[in-house]
């Protein structure tokens, strides 16, 4: 009994020293993340002063932290938090992009909602303590989701009869058309007159060539245009635009690794076989990245947590969830989604199956109306940021903190605002986006500009987007497409095409919408 209570004595005895000693501080916070006790290591650095915390900082090794994440979630952001409240000056050296980036990567790859619940408040005193993390994780977004936009550009390509082929059959075929024309072009130029062709500079000048007769202009005449109607000919005229085809596919395909590269010098655990689609990790990695910056930019309210050193619950951060109770309203959105796939069923599909374009290419309607909703999706969010922003610079706030409480307490007046106006607020300008993108990248298809039920199917579904976008947090469409086997939970098989005994997904024809990790509209594949 005596033994004890002198060890206990020394243990305090200890503990009052960390207070005033930066290398005995360093020490216990140490030994204690080392045995995986994160709260307790965490109650010793909320209780350091200043000067002795700037100097554990300083010390202390981030990277370890950074592999233990999420357990260490709550250590890390108590020593964010007690710095910023501190106003310690200069601010210690943390690797936040390190800390960023994991998290990234634990969100992408997240297949419950506890994760989120744990990091949500480590991403907000992220961003309080280095600002750049924000634009550095938005960067990294945007440059994958660039990337997974790449790996569309190696589809088929039209062929100068319309046909869609292979970029490299045609250009095959284009090279073999130049070759022959080429050929006859240099035959005919050993067949040209004198008249014609002349080596000598003198019968080029400007008297000679007045003089020439009404028969010697005739023939010239002959011969130029035999020579004109060889290589001019429109099948000749595609090679410049599969050149440049070529061109953009070598350059996604360089982002597209340049991405990888980057996820595997952060992650060199990272699972890169030649079985798993490199688009899925993309994705992934996307995904945390909006998950991320959704945290960044959420307000967190304070939350008490226990600090007693006898706190037993010490493998990680144990938060309650800081997600959004569900709207009583968010089954009407479905219902809206919902709608738009019964209007793209009954009235889209039919009316492209119509086209005389696309008769050639049956599977062609499906993309298109996959295509739309995904469009509709990213015009409306651009459109609701670029309207927020807006506002923001007419007020004189558009350089305020995203973690101030006033611009926290306007945008969600904006967005409740924006909520009572979805049904009728004008989106001209997300509708004409969408439309110009699928015509655009389907331009050979002419007739696609005047269908009148894919212009409806677009006003619908970027209505439909604009009002699930609005919500906080806002349902999203599920951006993994790539499974090959049908989840029951997730996908649902497309009644009037393909093989009802396959399990194998071939294409997606409309995605699944997604609330939190929950699928609350399946998605309709075709097997």
């Amino acid at each position: 009994m005596n033994e004890s209570r002198e060890r206990i004595r020394r243990e305090r005895e200890r503990e009052k020293n960390t207070y005033t000693s930066p290398r005995l501080a360093l020490r216990r916070v140490l030994l204690l993340a080392e045995g995986r006790q994160f709260r307790e290591a965490a109650a010793i650095l909320s209780r350091l002063g200043p000067g002795v915390l700037q100097s554990v900082a300083s010390e202390l090794p981030i990277d370890l932290l950074v592999e233990a994440l999420p357990h260490s979630a709550h250590l890390i952001e108590t020593l964010l938090n007690r710095l910023i409240s501190l106003e310690i000056v200069p601010r210690p050296e943390l690797q936040c992009e390190a800390v960023a980036w994991r998290l990234v990567g634990l969100l992408g790859s997240e297949q419950g909602s506890g994760l989120r619940g744990r990091t949500s408040r480590l991403a907000s005193a992220l961003v309080q303590y280095s600002p750049d993390a924000r634009d550095t994780v938005d960067s990294r977004r945007r440059q994958l989701d660039a990337a997974v936009q790449g790996l569309g550009t190696h589809g088929l390509t039209a062929d100068a009869s319309g046909s869609l082929i292979s970029l490299h059959v045609a250009m095959k075929n284009e090279l073999q058309r130049h070759v022959e024309v080429y050929k006859q072009a240099l035959h005919k130029l050993e067949e040209l007159s004198p008249v014609t062709v002349n080596q000598d500079p003198a019968s080029s000048s400007h008297q000679r060539l007045l003089a020439l007769s009404h028969a010697d202009v005739e023939r010239r005449l002959i011969d130029n245009k035999s020579l004109l109607t060889i290589v001019d000919k429109p099948a000749l005229r595609q090679l410049p635009t599969l050149v440049s085809s070529l061109a953009a596919r070598v350059e996604s395909d360089k982002a597209v690794l340049a991405c990888v590269g980057q996820i595997k010098r952060s992650d060199p655990t990272l699972d890169l076989s030649d079985t798993r689609p490199v688009a899925g990790v993309l994705m992934s990695y996307s995904r945390g990245c909006a998950a991320v910056l959704s945290q960044m930019n959420e307000p967190q309210p304070p939350v008490e947590t226990p600090r007693s050193p006898t706190d037993s619950a010490s493998d990680g951060y144990h938060s309650d969830s800081d997600d959004s109770p569900q709207h009583t309203d968010r089954s009407k959105l479905v219902s809206q989604y919902a709608a738009v796939w019964s209007l793209a069923l009954a009235e889209t599909l039919p009316a492209l199956s119509a086209l005389g374009d696309l008769k050639q290419t049956p599977q062609l309607k499906y993309k298109i109306v996959f295509s739309v909703v995904v469009l509709s999706f990213r015009a409306a969010i651009s459109l609701r940021d670029r309207r927020m922003n807006e506002v923001k610079s007419l007020l004189g706030i558009e350089n305020e903190s995203e973690t101030s409480p006033s611009l926290s307490s306007f945008v969600s007046s904006a967005l409740r605002l924006l909520r009572t106006t979805a049904h009728n607020f004008p989106l001209g300008d997300a509708e004409r986006t969408v439309i110009n993108q699928v015509v655009k990248t389907l331009s050979e298809y002419r007739s696609l500009s005047s269908c009148g039920a894919l212009h409806a199917l677009v006003a619908a579904s970027c209505r439909a987007a604009w009002a699930l976008s609005l919500h906080s947090p806002p349902l999203r469409i599920d951006t993994d497409f790539t499974p090959v086997v049908m989840n029951p939970e997730k996908h649902v098989r497309y009644s009037s095409a393909g093989d009802r005994r396959s399990d194998l997904i071939k294409s997606f024809v409309w995605p699944a919408l997604m609330d939190h990790n929950r699928c609350v509209f399946r998605a309709i594949v075709l097997t």
